[in-house]
């Protein structure tokens, strides 16, 4: 069933999705121009020396779709399937998520197809010292701030941020977030999108008086968002049947330790060898009966293929766009609970957003000050669009959709038009 995942364009679901959103809030056709489309889309060709002494050019690119309420803020992703309407998709995801949570920010993006599983740490420096000087004319701590995403990490982040601060003469650490803490990063930020993913499971849990403790929970995607939401999970009692990751998926019907499973993934690199589990296709973890299942991989995994063997009762988007508008039809049929992406994974650029404010103010806050904000953030938040999902009688998808678009579309009145 996963092999139809590439089929379906993101940023025509993107598109699809503002549509429905803004027929439902009414908005007039002069603001629907102005906020739909990206404002700046930059392509990149970005040749570097690998070890074995060839050239070899990589594509690389960066969107900006919406300033009007901030900076524009976003990750870089290095993979094989990275595409520019996969980008622009993700930068227009990020202006609704920003506005969803009301922070600060606009939504951008940025990405370089290259496969980083058979590429040296040296490649990878090279490639992404001359990816943010491809980029630095858009970048900055009040223009636009990258952050990691898939495969990339806070080692990439300290390359740019060195790359940029020697264009500049002087460290710069507000130019990007998800950096090392000892270079301005902030505490919590690593753990940060997984433990929005735990809040609003909980907020969720809460709203269908579903009993956390023995919950049972499958995670499609045990990297860093995945990992976190399982663990803390786990600690409130409920039971992880199931995950996966890009090398294999495990299953064990009485629960997998996650603590030990983190370790032995560490480890090994893969969750598949882990003892007391049993190997299963991605397909039937998707479909196993359990009352929460966390899509934390890559876009577009639950399809019209694969929607109707869902039977789970809430389904938790720690991924961007896992879910496509085909297979949201038929989960709102089957009466599954969605926490969409822009709410549910904001996680990560909330405290994004506290990191930024640390480095701008040159004082930093201890871990469990960045827990509690993010645990208010997001609680808000969820209950904002809980309030527009029953009050207007929409799906959750659409009321976050409501929720961003609307803040983002107040805006701009204001704002008006230049020149």
């Amino acid at each position: 069933m996963l092999a139809t995942v590439a089929e379906r364009n993101a940023y025509d679901v993107a598109l699809e999705n503002f549509d429905f959103a803004a027929d439902a809030l009414g908005l007039e056709s002069d603001v629907r121009e102005m906020i739909k489309y990206p404002e700046r889309v930059l392509t990149v060709t970005l040749p570097i020396r690998l070890e074995n002494g060839l050239i070899h050019r990589f594509e690389g690119y960066r969107v900006q779709h919406n300033t009007v309420r901030g900076p524009a803020k976003g990750g870089i992703r290095y993979h094989p399937n990275v595409t520019l309407d996969e980008v622009k998709a993700l930068a227009t995801w990020m202006t609704w998520k920003c506005g969803v949570v009301n922070i600060p920010f606009g939504g951008g993006k940025g990405g370089v197809t290259c496969d980083p599983k058979h590429m040296s740490l040296i490649e990878l420096e090279r490639l992404t010292r001359r990816y943010t000087s491809a980029i630095l004319p858009l970048i900055g701590p009040q223009q636009d701030i990258p952050a990691p995403d898939v495969y990339t990490n806070p080692q990439t982040m300290a390359w740019i941020m060195d790359t940029y601060s020697m264009t500049k003469g002087y460290p710069i650490p507000g130019v990007v977030t998800g950096k090392p803490i000892s270079l301005g990063g902030s505490l919590g930020r690593n753990e940060a999108t997984g433990r929005g993913v735990f809040y609003t499971t909980q907020s969720t849990c809460e709203h269908l008086r579903l009993d956390m403790n023995g919950a049972r929970v499958a995670v499609l995607g045990f990297g860093n968002a995945g990992s976190i939401a399982a663990h803390l999970l786990h600690g409130s009692q409920c039971r992880v049947i199931a995950v996966s990751d890009s090398n294999g998926c495990i299953y064990n019907k009485g629960g997998l330790d996650v603590p030990k499973l983190m370790r032995h993934k560490e480890r090994t690199g893969k969750v598949a060898g882990f003892p007391d589990s049993e190997a299963i296709a991605p397909h039937q973890l998707i479909a196993l009966e359990c009352e929460i299942l966390i899509p934390a991989a890559l876009e577009n995994v639950i399809v019209e293929e694969n929607a109707g063997s869902v039977r789970a009762k809430i389904i938790a988007e720690a991924a961007n766009g896992p879910v496509t508008p085909e297979a949201d039809r038929i989960l709102e049929n089957k009466g599954t609970f969605v926490i969409p992406d822009i709410l549910c994974n904001a996680g990560g650029v909330t405290v994004s957003y506290f990191e930024w404010v640390q480095d701008e103010q040159h004082l930093f806050w201890d871990a469990q000050d960045v827990y509690n904000r993010l645990e208010r953030v997001m609680k808000t938040a969820f209950h904002e669009v809980l309030g527009i999902h029953v009050g207007r009688g929409v799906s959750m998808r659409t009321a976050a959709n409501m929720l961003g678009i609307g803040r983002v579309a107040e805006a701009i009145k204001l704002r008006g038009l230049y020149p």
